[in-house]
């Protein structure tokens, strides 16, 4: 499920990049004072209306992909071992029995 929802993200977010770089600009900044163009000629207006609508609608996909994918990818990962289970990190084997205190005499000196 997360490589379909990765797969169709990355397609997305191309489309919409091809359509954002095929649109002409609308004016304003670099493009409007170079050499004086217009680009309302020869019938762009209509093929920017259709490619702004492309530029919403695939906006919108990929926005609610992202939405979808957080919310069907699952949270864990249950393949391999399971790191949610807690390793037992004690020895098996019992502790030393006590043993008493051994009890130091101190040598008599010898006379």
């Amino acid at each position: 499920m997360t490589v379909l929802f990765v797969i169709l993200i990355v397609v997305a977010s191309a489309v919409l990049g091809f359509i954002v770089l095929v649109q002409n600009p609308k004016g304003g900044g670099l493009s409007g004072s170079i050499a004086g163009f217009s680009n309302q000629f020869m019938g762009v207006k209509q093929t920017t209306d259709v490619l702004e609508k492309g530029t919403w609608a695939f906006a919108a996909i990929v926005a609610l992909l992202c939405i979808f994918s957080a919310v069907f990818i699952p949270k864990t990962v249950s393949t391999g071992t399971d790191r949610t289970q807690s390793v037992d990190t004690r020895t098996t084997t019992p502790p030393p029995a006590a043993t008493p205190p051994v009890q130091q005499t101190t040598p008599v000196p010898a006379k």
